[in-house]
């Protein structure tokens, strides 16, 4: 079984030591994300459709809001990586230029000398009990050492943008603020797609195109998003999250978790704090 071996939890975002031995579905997230193997079998991730692998020589980028999915290469293994998600804020805020917003120029990443060198200080921090800000400091070279190769040999000519608004027809809006208020209900994509005015397929169409993923991950990054804040930061029971996030049973519950996260949440409680 997949399970956790730790996650920190800061004003960077989260990062996490995993055992991975089953595949994650396509999901998205509102952080920048960075998949590094470090040992066991090497993994397939599918980012806007293309192909990447984690091995030793190689990790995997995604963008904020970039759908992507996980699967082992060897499907009887599993994989011990380390997982960053990242917000654009935190790293915005921490580089030395405003141009630095964390938007990737590229998935696939060689694992030069100098990454491979900060992978293997946050790897070793991430079992012991540091300061925040040596983790931070760390954890900050890692991630810019990634964004760095992300974009070797691509022209920045053009400056990047922050939080680009992609979203500019007034009925995404109203869907968006619909999702926001009513994701721990029962919210059917017909019923979304009428209240926002449009057929479901146009909805569909229009929805994807201006945010790049589908209104179901969107909806999906809502109830992840808040299933780890209460699992990390309550003593709620995981059948009280489950019924206030709108599941019918703890164990449908359970297996959405799982294969958006990658681990069940119990085991994700276990081990998560916060620096």
């Amino acid at each position: 079984m997949s399970d956790a071996i730790a996650v920190h939890h800061g004003s960077f975002g989260r990062a996490a030591l995993y055992r991975l031995d089953k595949p994650i579905v396509t999901h998205a997230h509102r952080e920048g994300h960075l998949i590094f193997f470090l040992s066991g079998s090497a993994a397939k991730v599918t980012v806007s459709g293309e192909c990447q692998i984690a091995d030793t020589d190689r990790a995997v980028a995604v963008s904020p809001w970039e759908p992507h999915s996980f699967e082992l290469l060897e499907p009887q293994g599993a994989c011990h990586c380390l997982v960053l998600y990242i917000k654009p804020i935190w790293f915005l805020e921490s580089s030395e230029s405003a141009e630095y917003a964390l938007r990737f120029g590229r998935s696939g990443i060689e694992v030069n000398p100098a990454v491979l060198r900060a992978l293997r200080l946050i790897s070793s921090l991430m079992h012991e009990e540091e300061t925040p800000g040596v983790f931070n400091k760390y954890l900050y070279e890692l991630t810019s050492r990634s964004f760095q190769e992300s974009w070797a040999g691509i022209d920045r000519s053009q400056p990047l943008i922050l939080g680009e608004q992609k979203f500019t027809d007034y009925r995404v809006r109203r869907s968006l603020r619909l999702m926001q208020e009513q994701f721990a209900e029962t919210l059917g994509m017909d019923e979304l797609a009428r209240q926002s005015g449009l057929s479901r397929p146009h909805f569909f169409t229009l929805f994807k195109k201006q945010m790049g993923v589908s209104p179901n991950i969107y909806l999906n990054t809502l109830r992840t998003e808040r299933a780890i804040q209460e699992l990390v930061n309550t003593n709620k029971s995981v059948t009280d999250i489950s019924t206030d996030l709108g599941f019918s049973s703890q164990a449908s519950f359970t297996r959405f978790f799982a294969s958006n996260v990658g681990i069940p949440p119990t085991e994700y409680r276990r081990v998560g704090y916060s620096t």
